[in-house]
């Protein structure tokens, strides 16, 4: 079992980066696949990045590909989401997940067992 804890969230302005980070805790954090979510007021929650156990496997969605990079630290157990060029519909409350028993190569976009408790990004205009 894993808990995830994010951090970094924060009010910035249109055009602005943030920088989330998601603390696991445990000893295997190298077995488990993480992701970021997002959940936008009066939205369902959405995939936004994910990355593999061990080899820097990554993949985003369309709306943040290119402007959003997915990484970890495994002897830090965390996982990290560097935001950059941020818009308004970027406002959201962000999860990290995680699952375990897959593909090392795998980037999940769905399955996650392991949720953190969110953390609130807000971009004003």
């Amino acid at each position: 079992q894993v808990q995830l804890v994010e951090s970094g969230g924060g009010l910035v302005q249109a055009g602005g980066s943030l920088r989330l980070s998601c603390a696991a805790s445990g000893r295997t954090f190298s077995s488990y696949a993480m992701g970021w979510f997002r959940q936008a007021p009066g939205k369902e929650r959405e995939f936004v990045a994910a990355i593999s156990r061990s080899d820097g496997n990554t993949y985003y969605a369309d709306s943040v590909k290119g402007r959003f990079t997915i990484s970890r630290d495994n002897a830090k157990n965390t996982v990290y989401l560097q935001m950059n060029s941020l818009k308004r519909e970027d406002t959201a409350v962000y999860y990290c997940a995680a699952v375990s028993g897959i593909s090392s190569t795998a980037t999940p976009r769905s399955g996650y067992d392991y949720w953190g408790q969110g953390t609130q990004v807000t971009v004003s205009s």
